[in-house]
């Protein structure tokens, strides 16, 4: 499987990028840094002026819509593109890999290491990045316009939307966006076969092995489709298992990169598995895992390809209780 720290710094919490750095992914426990109470985020416009707020609860003004922006964070450059404005973009970070377009732009660095003069030379009028981006502050400082967002739910992604339709100055693209992934959602839960419903899955995300929770943005999008989880919500969005509890939980479904579906089958004790003899997995190329794993509008996609899946899949015996 590729290891965990490159393919999942394309996430969005706070404690998952910072302890990739370190080698053990920080998918246990609850992520930090979010939000304590509500925020409103309601843009205001006045003239052509924008003000809207951002996760930090930092107030941001634009004159008039942005029309050069930069883009820190995969799910954000796709939020962008989403509501139809690939064409403002002038740069993104490494990770930015959908659609295939933004994959000329300049490139400009991760969370943690934005190469903070090549993005003041692009001139923006915003740069989108997550709260939890170092060089926020930096960018800042150098009188460069930051608008932090960091989706966690399929509600901060719908959040998200709204806030950058405002600084668009399209502010009604942000709910026809939102209406298009929830249709899709609707339709994949539609497809899921009545055998699945309530059929507890795993979902692996990195390989020592940590675990998609139900509080984590994929979990929710899987209790959309009907489907259940292994994890307790009591662990945390991304917990880091002990082999056995897998192994204890006999998961109906299993939902991993392809490689790493490949070899569980090998290891210790893995092979008394149920779903894994029965060949009861999702198994992604890592573009595809992108849509599951990504907190961005290709959020109806991911449900999707689920739904997709499990249609092709044997039905689960019958009388086996849910997870």
């Amino acid at each position: 499987m590729t290891p965990a720290p490159r393919r999942l710094r394309a996430l969005t919490w706070r404690t998952v990028g910072r302890r990739l750095l370190l080698g053990a992914v920080c998918l246990a426990g609850a992520c930090n840094s979010a939000i304590a109470g509500p925020v409103n985020h309601a843009p205001v416009s006045a003239g052509n002026s924008i003000t809207i707020t951002d996760d930090r609860r930092a107030t941001v003004t634009l004159r008039a819509p942005a029309r050069r922006i930069v883009s820190l964070l995969p799910s954000l450059t796709e939020t962008v593109c989403a509501l139809q404005a690939c064409d403002r973009l002038v740069g993104v970070d490494r990770w930015s890999n959908w659609p295939a377009s933004v994959q000329a732009l300049p490139r400009l660095g991760g969370m943690d290491d934005v190469e903070v003069e090549a993005v003041v030379r692009l001139r923006p009028d915003v740069v989108l990045a997550a709260t939890s981006t170092r060089a926020v502050a930096r960018l800042e400082a150098l009188g460069l316009t930051v608008v932090a967002l960091e989706p966690r739910t399929p509600d901060d992604l719908r959040r998200s939307l709204d806030v950058v339709a405002a600084l668009l100055g399209t502010p009604q693209a942000g709910a026809q966006a939102w209406q298009r992934i929830d249709a899709a959602l609707q339709q994949a839960a539609a497809r899921v076969p009545a055998a699945w419903r309530g059929r507890a899955a795993y979902v692996e995300v990195g390989s020592e092995p940590y675990a998609a929770g139900p509080g984590s943005f994929v979990g929710q999008m899987l209790a959309r489709l009907g489907l259940g989880n292994v994890v307790p919500a009591s662990m945390g969005a991304f917990p880091r298992l002990n082999p056995e509890f897998v192994v204890r939980a006999q998961p109906a479904l299993v939902l991993a990169q392809t490689r790493a579906a490949a070899e569980m089958p090998q290891r210790p004790g893995w092979g008394a598995i149920a779903a894994l003899r029965a060949g009861a997995v999702c198994a992604f190329e890592p573009a595809r895992w992108d849509l599951l794993v990504r907190p961005g509008p290709r959020l109806g996609e991911g449900a999707m390809a689920v739904a997709d899946c499990l249609a092709g899949l044997p039905a689960p015996a019958p009388g086996r209780p849910p997870g």
